[in-house]
């Protein structure tokens, strides 16, 4: 049932957001609205999503990547308003911030490396997403940047030691406070 309806999803978002962005060129501008858009769509839909939790996010990430790879777009130049656009649909649908923030970083950097995109420049990006969409809609930007850091550092770890640390170097040279987090971790 949750597979099912996840795999709905993801091909709902990825549609929606090939056909919101055929022939736009600027992509990266654009990406934020068309995901929002999309994203709080598709919520009002189906009352199901809501008991998905952090899975929503992530499949509505996963959708708008492969949907901006479709159109032959820059997928690392559209991730930051790929996460932005997930958190903040996500959010003002209801959805919990620490949810739509960890799915949405997580799914991101695990979809860098299925793309064989740069993990650590992929990293940077959704956090600054998260943090830019939370602002938007009001919420705790610095409980964000924590939950993205760490949804970023649990992703790579889950893909190797070498990611893992690409991901943390990146962090702590493109995020503020990041290197405060990443150290606390540590511990």
């Amino acid at each position: 049932m949750v597979f099912s309806l996840i795999s709905r999803l993801v091909n709902g978002v990825k549609g929606g957001v090939t056909a919101g962005l055929e022939g736009v060129t600027d992509v990266g501008s654009t990406v934020v609205g068309v995901v929002k858009d999309v994203t709080v769509t598709t919520l009002k839909e189906t009352t199901e999503f809501v008991t998905a939790g952090i899975d929503v996010p992530a499949s509505i990430v996963k959708g708008a990547i492969s949907g901006v790879a479709d159109i032959g777009g820059s997928v690392i130049g559209a991730i930051k308003g790929i996460v932005s656009g997930t958190i903040e649909g996500v959010m003002e649908s209801g959805g919990k911030q620490d949810e739509a923030v960890r799915g949405a970083v997580a799914q991101t950097v695990s979809s860098a490396k299925e793309l064989g995109l740069n993990i650590g420049d992929t990293a940077v990006e959704a956090v600054k997403g998260s943090v830019d969409a939370v602002e938007k809609v009001g919420g705790d930007t610095v409980t964000a940047t924590k939950e993205a850091v760490l949804a970023a550092i649990d992703a790579a770890k889950e893909i190797s030691t070498e990611a893992t640390d690409a991901v943390a170097e990146a962090l702590n040279a493109g995020v503020e406070g990041a290197r405060d987090i990443i150290k606390a971790v540590k511990k």
